[in-house]
């Protein structure tokens, strides 16, 4: 626990100062995070870092990345999905098609998520200061009346610790600690759409935390990798926010 609190303390004093002032260094952040994630994904499936596939993957991860205009980030990931295609036939079916398939999923759900996340902060710090709140709300309450109320599984075989009345209370908290940052904080153009908006996002949180926890089963590892201490790595930490960040990027566009 004691380790735990020492690297969230020097973590947030990195990330939230970038994140608070922008430009630049949150650009570079977010290229760090993602390039982590995908790496984190790359490994669990044992796929060689320097291969032609995890070459061609980081590649175009950080053409998508880049804020450009007219949909080129779309072409960059047809590109990317034309070459890996080429290459199961070019090695052979060494490199197979369900390969190709993982690596375009691994690149859709690190790079589509990284992407939002620059969007919304583009959009206005509000709207990422939202965010966090909203998970953190969504993970604390989960995890406390989880423990004290707790008792039907949500889904035993990928999480056991998660309870039904854990969930629940997980939304509500969140509810409650946005209603009070609406209140301090106005940003929202309608309370009752920033309420709908908010059980929308503390369920796709607590999804993109199973969706992580599936992943690790699966591939038989107990935390996506070792860079955060006591916390695990990066899609440890982002696999809330990485479901999230694109809903709520949507509705920012159409609201």
């Amino acid at each position: 626990m004691k380790q735990r609190i020492v690297t969230a303390i020097i973590a947030a004093s990195i990330f939230l100062p970038i994140v608070i002032y922008g430009r630049w260094p949150f650009l570079i952040l977010t290229y760090v995070l993602a390039t982590v994630g995908l790496f984190e994904l790359i490994r669990m499936k044992r796929i060689s870092l320097f291969s032609f596939p995890s070459v061609v993957s980081f590649l175009v991860l950080w053409l998508f990345l880049y804020p450009y205009e007219h949909m080129i980030n779309i072409w960059m990931l047809i590109i990317g999905l034309l070459l890996l295609l080429i290459y199961t036939v070019i090695s052979k079916n060494a490199f197979t098609f369900d390969d190709a398939g993982f690596m375009i999923a691994s690149l859709l759900y690190v790079g589509v998520g990284f992407y939002s996340f620059l969007q919304v902060r583009e959009a206005g710090l509000s709207y990422i200061f939202y965010a966090l709140f909203l998970i953190w709300a969504t993970d604390s309450g989960a995890y406390f009346i989880g423990r004290a109320f707790g008792k039907r599984k949500l889904w035993e075989h990928i999480s056991p610790n998660k309870t039904v009345e854990g969930a629940i209370g997980g939304v509500l908290c969140a509810l409650l600690v946005v209603s009070v940052y609406e209140w301090l904080s106005p940003f929202a153009p309608s309370f009752l759409l920033l309420l709908i908006a908010t059980v929308i996002l503390s369920i796709f949180g607590q999804l993109g935390d199973l969706v992580e926890s599936a992943f690790k089963r699966h591939y038989g590892v107990k935390d996506s990798g070792a860079i955060l201490p006591g916390h695990g790595g990066i899609l440890d930490r982002f696999d809330s926010l990485l479901f999230i960040l694109p809903i709520l990027y949507l509705f920012y566009l159409i609201v």
